[in-house]
């Protein structure tokens, strides 16, 4: 006679995937707890704050803000270098998870995803979607390896370097450029970066668009000789959701 007792690991798997299939999500729970996000007004931190409030949108999921004054060095704080032994934001802090902790943009993303958009509406099913889930990854580290550092140092030899050096201004701005040109190719008759057809709005926008829409910081005055990627910053900061995300904290 055959045992009706499934395995455990089956029955969790299984319990997940219907609770997915119904919507349910950690973030629609009545016992849920508010997220706790440790950040700073930089393009890394709003990443989060504008994923945070897709969702909050979306489901209603509450969080909390903790600002870090990043001038004041209260990210190399002992307290701070638990949370995140690098010393940098945004750091999310998952209270309905026994507080676990998560640093790294790219990883906080792929973790609110996997956790809290239970209706994949700001990522790919990597089991349904796998290609587009691919897609999605390979934006997002783009802009992981490329964007932001590049563009990272060209704000700090713009902005903030003790010395004019001209070679390290234009190499940066050269090469964060060159970086607006393979978004303005992948975005031809594109509205979205992922995702097939003209695309899906997702967590690859989410990850590229701050560092993009605050070109002006290091010099780069208008998107114009990139008119896909302008379009594309145009209609992601219409959004509601992005408008309150770009002003955390």
């Amino acid at each position: 006679m055959t045992s009706s007792v499934l395995p455990s690991a089956f029955k969790t798997n299984a319990s997940t995937r219907i609770g997915r299939a119904r919507g349910y999500s950690t973030a629609t729970s009545p016992s849920r707890k508010p997220l706790l996000l440790y950040t700073a007004g930089t393009p890394n931190g709003r990443k989060v704050s504008v994923f945070l409030e897709e969702l909050k949108e979306v489901y209603g999921l509450p969080y909390d803000v903790h600002p870090i004054d990043i001038s004041k060095d209260v990210q190399k704080e002992p307290w701070f270098l638990a949370l995140n032994p690098n010393g940098r934001i945004p750091v999310l802090v998952d209270r309905n998870r026994a507080d676990f902790p998560v640093f790294e943009t790219g990883a906080i993303l792929l973790y609110l995803a996997h956790h809290y958009d239970t209706l994949r509406k700001f990522a790919f099913d990597p089991d349904a979607r796998p290609d587009e889930h691919s897609e999605m990854l390979q934006w997002m580290f783009f802009a992981h390896g490329g964007i932001g550092p590049m563009q990272g140092q060209a704000n700090h030899f713009v902005r903030f370097a003790p010395e004019d050096i001209p070679y390290a201004k234009k190499r940066y701005l050269d090469e964060t450029k060159r970086l607006y040109g393979v978004l303005d190719m992948r975005l031809t008759d594109r509205d979205w970066l992922a995702g097939a057809g003209r695309g899906t709005y997702s967590i690859a926008d989410m990850n590229a668009l701050p560092w993009v829409s605050s070109h002006g910081f290091c010099g780069i005055e208008t998107l114009d000789a990139w008119p896909n990627v302008k379009a594309w910053v145009e209609q992601a900061m219409a959004r509601p959701a992005v408008k309150a995300g770009m002003h955390v904290p």
